[in-house]
């Protein structure tokens, strides 16, 4: 569903920053090359995060669904001096491609990448984080979330992509729709949990802005 016209969209897009180069071969790449290219942050989300990570400039990053590493290098661009990105997903096919592109940017050696069930990977990492991404199977939302918030500073922010779900929230659920029932339970945690404050912001498929308190 788009929330917008697509020449509002394109206005919108034309009057923010520019796509960097190698996000735009990246972007171009993965429609290539790569299933589900939709699951992509693209320019304006991704310009949204890059601006979010320049506003917060966090020294520890945490991303829950790398894909081909979009939003990985939006949210880097944010990163403090000595700054580090944990990057998480569960397809070993993406691995080198995501790495090829990471590779090419001076925040190599800053990003480390995870294969494999986010849930076992998290509770391994002994860090503080300042901000989050959460853009991995909707499923586990709610259960990313709980693991998450202790591990943030104070006034660290968590992103969650995703969270109209195509407007299904707005609709009746189907029978057997488990994906659209969690993320009406995640949304309503997000407002009434008193560790964060959020935001819910109608960009792209919904993007979902938490400070913890």
């Amino acid at each position: 569903m788009n929330f917008i016209s697509d020449e509002l969209d394109t206005y919108v897009t034309n009057h923010s920053e520019n796509e960097p180069e190698l996000l735009a071969q990246l972007n171009k790449e993965t429609h290539q090359k790569i299933l589900q290219p939709r699951m992509l942050s693209g320019h304006f989300q991704g310009r949204v995060l890059s601006m979010l990570s320049k506003i917060i400039h966090p020294n520890n990053i945490l991303e829950i669904g790398t894909y081909t590493g979009y939003a990985t290098l939006c949210l880097a661009e944010g990163l403090a001096k000595n700054g580090t990105i944990d990057t998480i997903d569960n397809e070993e096919e993406l691995v080198d491609f995501q790495r090829n592109y990471f590779d090419k940017t001076n925040w190599a050696n800053q990003i480390t990448q995870h294969l494999g069930d986010a849930l076992a990977i998290i509770p391994t990492l002994n860090k503080k984080y300042d901000l989050v991404f959460i853009d991995a199977d909707k499923e586990n939302y709610i259960n990313y979330f709980h693991l998450i918030v202790p591990m943030m500073n104070k006034g660290g922010i968590i992103l969650s992509d995703n969270v109209l779900w195509s407007g299904k929230v707005l609709e009746e659920v189907k029978q057997g729709d488990i994906t659209t029932q969690i993320l009406l339970e995640y949304n309503q945690i997000l407002k009434d949990d008193v560790r964060v404050e959020t935001v819910l912001l109608p960009i792209r498929d919904g993007l979902t802005v938490s400070r913890v308190i």
